[in-house]
């Protein structure tokens, strides 16, 4: 349960989770068609499983949809995880193991027990509508700091909200 937990409050930041108001994109490399983005704040997630289960976290999330990093720590900056990911795998780093994962969706959907629209929160977090499966993002207070986006269907129904550091 602690590891779920763990696994969850990681995915937090990706998504979730959520951003944007701080975004600074380093330069961009040639290689990638997109620049990286860095985002940080707070984050939290509640999934409506039988029985209800919320994480919050302070994440850091930094690259693209296709390769990145999110670190998640505790309000006094321990680490409790850090995922990185790439097209080929996707690895999970906390308590001192790493397991590794398909892709970021398997590694969120196992933590979480739902899936996270990881690709669609990139966007989210840049102010672009993005569609993902049965997500509505509200981006109305992205100015401000705030992102929330929620999933009624496909079940289990879930609630991501972030809140940015500003610049």
């Amino acid at each position: 349960m602690k590891l779920q937990r763990l696994l969850v409050a990681a995915l937090l930041g990706a998504l979730g989770a959520v951003l944007a108001g701080c975004a600074t994109p380093p330069p961009a490399s040639p290689a990638s068609a997109q620049p990286a983005a860095y985002w940080r704040g707070r984050l939290a997630l509640r999934v409506e499983t039988p029985e209800p289960t919320s994480y919050f976290a302070n994440f850091e999330l930094s690259g693209q949809a296709e390769a990145g990093e999110l670190l998640l720590s505790t309000p006094l900056g321990t680490t409790l995880a850090q995922l990185r990911w790439s097209p080929r795998i996707a690895l999970l780093r906390s308590d001192g193991q790493t397991r590794a994962f398909d892709s970021l969706d398997a590694l969120a959907a196992e933590a979480t027990g739902t899936a996270i629209p990881i690709a669609a929160l990139f966007q989210w977090l840049q102010g672009q509508p993005a569609q993902a499966d049965g997500w509505r993002a509200d981006l109305s207070q992205l100015d401000e700091g705030r992102l929330l986006a929620r999933r009624e269907q496909p079940a289990p129904a879930a609630e991501l909200r972030l809140i940015l550091e500003q610049p």
